[in-house]
This record gives structure tokens, C-alpha cells and sequence, in this order.
């Protein structure tokens, strides 16, 4: 059997699953208009509140390859911030920064790469999002770890609320001009090559 590769952006208030206790209450993957084919599951998740890329196939082999495999992968972030950044204080994000991860339990995120941008042209505003004239920072922050909601914390570590967060990348599968909702379907060689995993280990 042919396995299926999809790239989906993923919306805000949307849950990374097709299934849910709480079916009334949350948007599901399944609420895309997409005609998903049975056994397609996502590769990772992304909260409820952040957005952005999301990958999913039918090949349940996937997310052993990315995620327990010898090279860490990328995963880049488009990310508002409340509050103007110091220069001081990003350097103290790409240094690393200690998160909480359990009760009184915490990790030293790794060094990360970090840098202030401006706000891409185009994006649209999400519901509930403050104005762009209330004080902000727009950021692309690139992790190699997956640690629970770790972009939230280390900027809550350094005093700056994450405001909202976009994944836009993961290795060179890229989100790209894509809108909320959208999927497109890629076939399986430049899916694993844009991952930089190989399909057979």
C-alpha cells in the first residue's frame, strides 16, 4: 500500500487530532476540507492555541524516524512577544534558558537560534490578537528539542508572554504562502528528503 504525505497549516483553536472527548467543544482535523484517507494521524502535535504547520500521513513509521532518530531536527517559529525585546535579553534566549517541566523540576533549554524580525506581510491577524500599536516583538525561533509548550516557556522565562506562535518550518518543509486550513498533498520522496530522514533504516 501507498502511504500518503500532507502538509496542513493548521488553525488557531484547532486540536491536532481527528478525535476527541470533548467533540463539542473543539475544532478538529477532521473539520478541514480535506477528504483525509483512513489511518492519516498527525506527526507531532501543536496546541490548541498555536498555529502553523502541521504534518500528517498514513505511514505510522514517521514520527519514530523524525523524532527518535540520531540527528536532531528543526523546527522554526514565527512568534510575537509582549512587550519590546532587549538585545540583553535575546541573548539571554539563544544562550538557553531554564523552563519548568514538571512540578519544581526544571531543564536548561539548549541554545537556540533567535532573532527579531518584523511582522511578515500579509499575516493576518487572529482573533483576540492584541492591536500592533499595544508594545510587541516578532520573532523566528529555531528548537532542536520538543519539550511541552517550550517556546511558551522560555519566553515567559525571560518576561515576555508568548502573544501568538506559528510554526512555519520543520527541517525544509516549509508553511510557505499557505493560509489557515489549508492542504496540499506531497508525494513521499520530497517528503522524507525536505525532512532529511531516510524512508528505510
Amino acid at each position: 500500500m501507498d502511504h500518503r504525505y500532507f502538509l496542513v497549516y493548521k488553525p488557531y483553536k484547532m486540536v491536532s487530532q481527528f478525535i476527541s472527548p470533548d467533540r463539542d467543544k473543539v475544532n478538529l482535523l477532521g473539520d478541514l476540507d480535506f477528504p483525509f484517507p483512513k489511518g492519516t494521524h498527525a506527526i507531532g502535535r501543536l496546541d490548541n492555541h498555536s498555529e502553523g504547520l502541521l504534518l500528517l500521513t498514513t505511514n505510522q513509521k514517521v514520527t519514530r524516524l523524525l523524532f527518535e532518530g540520531e540527528r536532531p531536527h528543526e523546527r522554526t517559529y514565527l512568534v510575537r512577544a509582549k512587550g519590546q525585546m532587549l538585545p540583553e535579553t535575546l541573548q539571554r534566549l539563544q544562550a538557553g534558558v531554564p523552563i519548568l517541566v514538571a512540578e519544581d523540576t526544571h531543564y536548561l533549554a539548549a541554545p537556540t537560534r533567535a532573532v527579531i524580525v518584523n511582522k511578515p506581510a500579509g499575516l493576518q491577524p487572529r482573533p483576540s490578537e492584541p492591536p500592533d500599536k499595544a508594545p510587541h516583538t516578532w520573532l523566528l525561533i529555531t528548537l532542536t528539542e520538543g519539550k511541552y509548550h517550550q517556546v511558551r516557556k522560555m519566553l515567559g522565562a525571560i518576561n515576555h508572554r508568548c502573544q501568538r506562535l506559528i510554526r512555519v518550518s520543520i527541517e525544509d518543509l516549509e508553511l510557505g504562502d499557505m493560509q489557515p486550513g489549508e492542504v496540499r498533498e506531497i508525494g513521499e520522496q520530497e517528503f522524507f528528503g525536505r525532512l532529511k530522514i531516510r524512508q528505510f533504516v
